[in-house]
């Protein structure tokens, strides 16, 4: 009896570590990723904060997929946290990688987007069948149901478009800037979501309410992201190089010669 309480004792202790890092994390990763989405991209600033984004949201993902799995009737956000791990983590590699290269982690990126589609599809026949496949503490309606239903779509989205990269062996110019873009503006699309639909109003006295008021700051990411798309894809912003300045003919014939 004295072993079951001092393990009961042990679960919740890193039941709370496991709030906290998601809640320290994901404070983090808000305030870097509308640092790094409103700087000069591809400069210092941008670099840094989009970085110690990338390790704030990995930590939030992993401690959101913790929590699920030891709070019952919690794990849909598993599923939600996978997602959100591999969002941030695919759009790195979109921008660490160089054109045309690709290695074992999209490959198996790739894996992962696929095995997400299916519990993302039972959770949606679960909803329309009435079904019990997943024990779930909320329920599954309203904007949650909107929710589930926009991750179903882009997780398919994502697990084409993985799969398009693995066959083409890599992705090069503005569809790689653009993979990067639309990734990692939908991983804080998803911190904004956790934080002021789910953590802010139960932070609020009195029974939690969620209005609509809390959903406008998941939008600022997506419009930025329209904005960002639009630039890189149909601008040519991607490529234009700086204006070469004339060369001499004395410098031309000390070109020719090295």
């Amino acid at each position: 009896m004295l072993l079951t309480a001092a393990h009961t004792s042990s679960i919740g202790l890193l039941t709370m570590a496991g709030f906290a890092l998601h809640i320290g994390a994901g404070t983090v990763a808000l305030f870097s990723g509308t640092i790094a989405i409103f700087a000069r991209k591809g400069g210092r600033l941008h670099r840094r904060t989009g970085t110690v984004f990338f390790a704030s949201m990995l930590i939030m993902a992993a401690s959101a997929a913790y929590l699920a799995v030891v709070r019952p009737g919690q794990i849909i956000n598993l599923f939600g946290g996978t997602f959100a791990f591999y969002l941030v983590t695919t759009g790195w590699m979109a921008a660490a990688r160089r054109d045309g290269k690709i290695g074992l982690p999209e490959k198996i990126a790739m894996g992962v987007a696929i095995c997400l589609c299916v519990p993302f599809a039972l959770v949606l026949v679960q909803t329309a069948t009435g079904m019990t496949i997943f024990k779930s503490a909320f329920a599954i309606k309203g904007p949650i149901l909107i929710a589930m239903y926009v991750f179903a779509s882009v997780v398919g989205i994502a697990a084409l478009s993985d799969a398009k990269v693995v066959w083409a062996g890599g992705i090069t110019g503005a569809p790689r800037i653009a993979r990067h873009l639309w990734r990692m503006c939908l991983g804080l699309t998803m911190a904004a979501g956790s934080a002021f639909t789910n953590g802010l109003p139960r932070l609020l006295p009195g029974p939690m309410h969620v209005t609509g008021i809390f959903f406008l700051p998941q939008f600022i990411p997506m419009v930025l992201l329209v904005f960002w798309m639009v630039r890189v894809r149909l601008t040519g912003w991607r490529w234009r190089a700086p204006a070469q300045p004339p060369v001499s003919g004395a410098e031309f014939q000390v070109r020719a010669i090295s």
